[in-house]
């Protein structure tokens, strides 16, 4: 008697296992079809326990429990081959808002397919080639893009913090949110968008860096620069703001962004070859506003030069 053969080609399940490493764990139907599964094959699959429905026609491969990456990229698949991540769920994914369980939120063309169940999907007329980026394996529109997505619904401040979060990270810059508000003529929030835009949003990196400015600009001193490299003796060094022509640097001692055994070593240096270093805490931006303007004046930390 022969050996009874598989109703299914065994050399599929490494093919589908690559591909499904490549993919944060999940791989569509087509994509299951590709690697050589037919669809009783797939059947099969799920009944054993091996392939799970995310959504409807995209799989986990091996166990349920995908990441946040893995939700979203299923999300992206089960819209269609032009969908996009985007809104709210782009931004997380490029780190720029926390994460949270919201449904996933995901562009696709305006005659695009249904919107599968558990994905909210958004609509749009037009997409520009260069607002589509592909970040961490997952197609997702461009951070410049997000912000405008995001911008009918997010306040001026917070939108201005996102804007500073991506130019901190080098997502985005001054010229490409502004060529992004160029190419967003009629659509909802680029009043704002552009209103935020206007107040040049700098590269800031934690939510005491924002309030510092805030501080800083609010007490009439001209705008430091924000996050701009400098080399001192041999080393490249990022201030958190710095006015070069007083040669006065501001910290914003917060736990995220600095160590006290090594700032106090940086500040050493800096003040070796001739720079003065202030030290400003959550508490002192917050709670001591007054004080703390009057310690930036008394350093010498400039005012807008009088338009002749």
């Amino acid at each position: 008697m022969g050996t009874k053969t598989s109703a299914y080609p065994r050399k599929s399940d490494p093919l589908v296992a690559q591909r499904a490493a490549e993919a944060w764990g999940v791989l569509s139907l087509g994509e299951l079809f590709d690697c050589g599964l037919t669809e009783a094959a797939v059947g099969r699959r799920v009944a054993a326990g091996r392939l799970h429905r995310v959504y409807s026609g995209v799989y986990a491969v091996g166990h349920a429990g995908i990441t946040p990456e893995g939700r979203w990229l299923a999300a992206v698949k089960a819209c269609g081959p032009h969908a996009v991540l985007s809104h709210a769920s782009a931004a997380m994914l490029f780190g720029l808002l926390p994460l949270d369980d919201r449904r996933p939120q995901v562009t696709v063309p305006h005659n695009g397919r249904r919107a599968p169940a558990g994905v909210l999907v958004r609509r749009t007329r037009s997409l520009d080639p260069r607002d589509v980026w592909r970040h961490k394996g997952i197609p997702v529109t461009s951070p410049a893009r997000l912000a405008l997505d995001l911008s009918p619904n997010m306040e001026d401040t917070a939108l201005r913090r996102l804007m500073s979060r991506a130019q901190a990270q080098h997502l985005t810059n001054l010229r490409l949110l502004a060529q992004q508000l160029d190419r967003a003529a009629g659509r909802p929030g680029r009043a704002r968008y552009g209103r935020v835009l206007a107040t040049g949003p700098a590269p800031t990196r934690s939510e005491l860096e924002d309030r510092v400015l805030d501080l800083i600009e609010a007490g009439g001193f001209a705008r430091p620069e924000v996050n701009v490299p400098i080399r001192v003796g041999g080393r490249r060094l990022i201030p958190d703001f710095r006015w070069p022509e007083q040669r006065l640097i501001l910290e914003a001692d917060g736990a995220r962004w600095h160590d006290p055994v090594a700032d106090a070593e940086r500040q050493a240096l800096l003040e070796a070859h001739g720079e003065r270093v202030l030290r400003v805490t959550w508490t002192q931006a917050v709670g001591h506003t007054t004080q703390t303007r009057q310690r930036l004046a008394a350093a010498g930390a400039p005012t807008p030069r009088a338009r002749p």
